[in-house]
C-alpha cells in the first residue's frame, strides 16, 4: 500500500532544521552583547545561586513627603525596584522586603547598575529657563550667545498630543509654581536654599545649610565669594581674566559642598562644571518647589524652572512607532497629573511665567521642558503646543533609546527615599558544588538512557541519541541568546525544569517506536509503516507537549521567584524538543526505513515484530495443502 499523501519530504525538514541552526549559532556569536573570546559568547547567563552575585541592602527612610514609610509604600517600592531590575521576570533577581524599612536586593554576577537602583527616585518636568557652559573652561561665546541650544545627544525631541501607554508608577505630592529666581539676569544668589542631603529634622533644616554654605565660603575664600555673590548672569571670563582667577577656588569643590550653593549661584559660575553638579546628592535638587541646575550631556548646565509636575502625575508610557513608523514615547497622566501637563505645556509653549531665555529654545525656537532623574537630564523636548490629552515625546529615538526613555518615565518615581545600608558579594561555593552534583547525576543518567535505547532499540537507539544531542545544542544556543536579549538567567531550578523536560521528550520516543512495532506486527514493510506509525502518534505526542507546556505557562504567570525560572525553562525546553521531533526525528526514520539495515531485525531493533523469513510467505487458501 502506498504511503500517507501528506508524506513530508525528510530532506527539506532537515534542511529547515540545519537553518534554525545556523540563525541560532550566528545570534549567539555576532548578536548584542557578545564580545570577549569565544568562550565568553559561548557562556549563557547563570544565576545567583551558580556564579554568586551582589546583594544590597536598602533602608527606607521617608517618604516624598517627608512622612515615616507605611507598609504599602514599602511593598509599591519593592514592586517598582523589581520592575527596574527584572522587567522580563526570567533574570532571576530577588527583590524581598526586611522588617518595616528594609529591601533586599540580589543579582548575579557584576551589576554595576545595583548601585544605582533605589537611589533613581524622584523624577520632575522642569521647564528650562537657560543654559551656560558646564565644561569649567574658559568659554569663547559671549554671555548672551551661551553653547548649544539644542538637547543631549544629535537629538531634538519634541512633545507633541497623542497616546497609548503602559506600566504604573504611584501617585503622591504636588508642585508649588513659586520661582526662586530669575532666569537669565535676575535675582543674586540669595534666593532660597536647597535642602540638605540628609537633615535630621524639619527644623534645623536652613541651621544646617547655614553651617555647611559658611564652611564652603571659608574654603574658597573671601574674595571668591564676593565676586560669585555678585553675578547676575553666567559670567564671560574671556573678557575679564581676573575674575577667573577669582574664581578658581570653585573648581575645587566637591559635589556635596557644590549642592548647599544656591541654585543661581551653580549656575552662573562657569568654573562650577557639570562634573561637579553630577557628584551631588540626589536629595540636593529634589525640592520641587526651588529652581535647580542641573547638566545635560555632560557638558550643559540648565537652569530649570520649579518643578511643576512629577513623576507621580505619570500613570502610564510605553515606547511605540507612530504614522510615520518612528520612535517615540508615549505619555499617559493620573487626573490630576493631566491638569497639571496641561497647564505646563501652556506655560511653556506661550513662554508665559517665568521665561525660558533664547539660549534655552529647541532648534525651532519652542520652549523645552527637562525631564529631570535625580541630578540627570534624561531628556528635554520641546512643547509644540497645549497638551489637553495623551502625549508623545518625539525625536531620532532608536528603539532601545525610547525603551529605556519610557522605564525611567515609568519606574523613575518611587514613593520612597532610600539609603545604601550594606552591599556585599555572594559567593557561589555551594551552588557550585550542587551544580555540580547535578550535571553528574544527569550525565550518568543519560548515559544510562542512552545505553539502554541501543540495546533495546538498537539502530533505533542512534536516532534517540541524536535527538538528545540536538535538543541539547538548540537550548544551549537558545539560553545564550536570551540571557542577552530578555535577561533570562539560568539557576538550579532552571536546571531542574531542564531535566523535567527530558522525561516528556522520552515518552515521545516510546510513543513513536512502539506504534512503528504495531504497524509492523499488522503486516506492513517498515517503509510503509514508519509514515503511518508517525501520523498515529503524531497527536498523541502533540498532546503530551502542549500539556507540558500549558503548564508550564499557567506555572510561569502565577509563580515568582526562582520557580518561575523552573517553569520558563521547562516550557523552552519542551518547545525545542516537539521542534526536534518534527524536524529531525520522523524525516530520519523516513531516511533509515530505505536502508537494507533498517529490514534487518538484528540491526533495527524491530526484531519482536518483524516476522520470521519463513512467516513472510503468503498463506495458502487451500486446507487440503496444509494437511498435506
Amino acid at each position: 500500500m502506498a504511503p500517507p499523501q501528506g508524506q513530508m519530504r525528510p530532506g527539506r525538514q532537515l534542511a529547515v532544521l540545519g537553518a534554525i541552526f545556523v540563525v541560532l549559532y550566528l545570534l549567539v556569536f555576532f548578536s548584542g552583547g557578545a564580545s570577549g573570546g569565544w568562550k565568553d559568547r559561548l557562556e549563557p547567563r547563570l544565576g545567583l545561586d551558580l556564579v554568586g552575585g551582589t546583594r544590597l541592602t536598602l533602608e527606607a527612610t521617608n517618604t516624598l513627603d517627608g512622612r515615616a514609610p507605611t507598609a504599602e509604600n514599602l511593598e509599591r517600592a519593592r514592586q517598582i525596584i523589581e520592575s527596574r531590575v527584572n522587567a522580563y521576570g526570567v533574570a532571576e533577581a530577588e527583590v524581598v522586603t526586611e522588617g518595616d524599612r528594609n529591601i533586599v536586593v540580589s543579582l548575579p554576577g557584576e551589576n554595576r547598575e545595583l548601585n544605582e537602583v533605589g537611589s533613581a527616585a524622584e523624577l520632575r518636568f522642569r521647564k528650562v529657563l537657560q543654559i551656560a557652559d558646564g565644561s569649567g573652561a574658559i568659554p569663547s561665546p559671549a554671555p548672551s550667545e551661551s553653547p548649544s541650544a539644542t538637547p543631549s545627544g544629535s537629538t531634538s525631541p519634541g512633545v507633541t498630543p497623542s497616546g497609548t501607554a503602559s506600566p504604573t508608577p504611584d501617585a503622591a505630592a504636588s508642585a508649588s509654581p513659586e520661582a526662586g529666581g530669575q532666569g537669565g539676569g535676575a535675582p543674586t544668589p540669595s534666593a532660597t536654599p536647597t535642602p540638605t542631603p540628609a537633615p535630621t529634622a524639619d527644623e534645623e533644616v536652613p541651621q544646617s545649610i547655614e553651617e555647611q554654605r559658611r564652611a564652603v565660603e571659608q574654603k574658597v575664600g573671601a574674595e571668591a565669594w564676593a565676586a560669585a555673590s555678585g553675578l547676575q548672569a553666567p559670567a564671560d571670563l574671556s573678557a575679564d581674566p581676573t575674575l577667573a582667577d577669582k574664581l578658581k577656588p570653585f573648581a575645587e569643590l566637591d559635589g556635596r559642598e557644590v549642592a548647599v550653593l544656591p541654585a543661581q549661584l551653580q549656575f552662573n559660575v562657569p568654573t562650577i562644571s557639570c562634573v561637579q553638579l553630577d557628584d551631588r546628592p540626589p536629595a540636593s535638587i529634589s525640592d520641587p518647589e526651588q529652581q535647580v541646575v542641573a547638566c545635560e550631556g555632560g557638558y550643559a548646565k540648565n537652569l530649570l524652572d520649579v518643578a511643576k509636575v512629577l513623576g507621580t502625575d505619570v500613570s502610564d508610557a510605553n515606547a511605540v512607532r507612530d504614522q510615520t513608523s518612528q520612535w517615540v514615547v508615549s505619555l499617559n497622566f493620573t487626573g490630576s497629573g493631566q491638569d497639571k501637563w496641561t497647564a505646563l505645556t501652556r506655560e511653556a509653549f506661550n513662554n508665559e511665567g517665568q521665561a525660558c531665555d533664547a539660549s534655552a529654545l529647541g532648534d525651532e525656537g519652542k520652549c523645552r521642558v527637562a525631564v529631570v532623574l535625580d541630578n540627570e537630564i534624561i531628556s528635554s523636548p520641546q512643547i509644540q503646543g497645549v497638551l489637553t490629552g495623551n502625549s508623545q515625546i518625539t525625536g531620532n529615538f532608536s528603539n532601545a533609546e525610547a525603551s529605556e526613555l519610557a522605564g525611567y518615565l515609568s519606574y523613575g518615581a518611587l514613593p520612597v527615599t532610600f539609603e545604601a545600608q550594606e552591599q556585599q558579594n555572594v559567593t557561589a561555593t555551594l551552588g557550585a558544588s550542587h551544580l555540580r552534583a547535578g550535571l553528574l547525576a544527569a550525565g550518568i543518567g543519560m548515559l544510562l538512557v542512552i545505553i539502554y535505547s541501543f540495546f533495546y532499540y538498537r539502530l533505533l537507539g542512534s536516532v534517540i541519541f541524536l535527538s538528545l544531542i540536538l535538543s541539547a545544542l538548540l537550548l544551549f544556543g537558545a539560553l545564550v541568546v536570551l540571557g542577552r536579549q530578555i535577561g533570562f538567567t539560568l539557576t538550579l531550578a532552571g536546571i531542574a525544569g531542564i531535566i523535567v523536560s527530558l522525561g516528556v521528550a522520552a515518552d515521545s520516543f516510546v510513543i513513536y517506536f512502539e506504534r512503528l512495532k504495531d504497524e509492523i506486527r499488522e503486516g506492513r514493510s517498515p517503509r510503509s509503516a514508519v509514515p503511518r506509525a508517525w501520523i498515529r502518534a503524531r497527536r498523541t505526542i502533540i498532546s503530551a507537549n502542549a500539556i507540558t507546556i500549558m503548564s508550564a505557562l499557567v506555572l510561569y504567570i502565577v509563580s515568582v521567584g526562582t520557580v518561575k525560572g523552573f517553569a520558563f525553562a521547562l516550557g523552552l525546553a519542551t518547545v525545542l524538543d516537539l521542534l526536534v521531533v518534527f524536524l529531525f526525528r520522523h524525516p530520519i526514520m523516513t531516511m533509515f526505513a530505505r536502508t537494507k539495515a533498517f529490514l534487518s531485525p538484528r540491526v533495527s531493533g524491530l526484531g519482536r515484530a518483524l516476522p520470521a523469513r519463513s512467516e513472510q510467505a503468503a498463506p495458502s487458501r487451500n486446507p487440503r495443502a496444509k494437511e498435506a
